[in-house]
């Protein structure tokens, strides 16, 4: 059974920092393009973060641009959210994510393009 868990979220205050971490099971992810993406009450799922298999491609949401920095560990089959200077409109459920593979290349920003989610995980910023 192909998993995605997701940990590292709480409640902090806001211009605090976290990270998030998502750890993949039952496959290697290492030639996929992996994720985040957030949604908040009564939104729609948003685009945060994504990272080609090799990590040579990035893209970010410009939300989150200089504040968000996303990483990934094949060889832990992981992906890593590091997120600084949180606001409150960061409050949210953070999902991780993963395509099936698709290519070196191939790094969606719209849910609809990934095949794999995690149950997500808490992030809430006080004011």
């Amino acid at each position: 059974q192909v998993q995605l868990v997701e940990s590292g979220g709480g409640l902090v205050q806001a211009g605090a920092s976290l990270r998030l971490s998502c750890a993949g099971s039952g496959r290697t992810f290492s030639s996929n393009a992996m994720g985040w993406f957030r949604q908040a009450p009564g939104k729609e799922r948003e685009f945060v973060a994504a990272m080609s298999a090799s990590g040579g491609i990035i893209y970010s949401a410009d939300s989150v641009k200089g504040r968000f920095t996303i990483s990934r560990d094949n060889a832990k089959n992981a992906v890593y959210l590091q997120m600084s200077s949180l606001k409150f409109e960061d409050t949210a459920v953070y999902y991780c994510t993963a395509t099936r593979s698709r290519g070196a290349w191939y790094v969606p920003t719209v849910p609809v393009s990934y095949d794999y989610w995690g149950q997500g995980t808490q992030v809430t910023v006080s004011s």
